[in-house]
């Protein structure tokens, strides 16, 4: 190329250029890490998969487990409207306590006021 002269001296590298390369580096070690942890996640997992059966698949641990879980949430869909109608007969028991409270406070400033005989 005509116009385009060579570089005289070797000097140091733009500061641009060096950020630019240590964000790719940077960029490649975080997906390395993620793809290390990725793996010993899986095989971790992997490992808790459950015994051989006799046609050599496992009977993994983790579905039974979630097995269980939607069993208790099934088991447990029914406590919802009874929680309900339960609040509502304890907020009407509080307020009766709450009547009484004021009856025995009323009562106990009677009695402090009467005359000791």
């Amino acid at each position: 190329m005509p116009g385009v002269c060579p570089r005289a001296e070797v000097g140091a590298m733009n500061p641009f250029t060096l950020l630019a390369l240590l964000s790719v580096i940077a960029a490649s070690a975080l997906f390395i890490a993620l793809a290390i942890y990725l793996f010993a996640i899986v095989s971790t997992l992997e490992s808790i998969g459950g015994e051989s059966k006799d046609y050599g698949a496992k009977a993994s641990f983790l579905s039974k487990i979630r097995l269980g879980v939607r069993a208790i949430e099934t088991q447990t869909g029914a406590i919802a409207p009874q929680v309900t109608r339960l609040n509502a007969t304890l907020s009407s028991v509080r307020d009766g306590l709450v009547a009484i409270d004021n009856n025995l406070a009323g009562v106990i400033t009677a009695v402090s006021r009467q005359e000791v005989r």
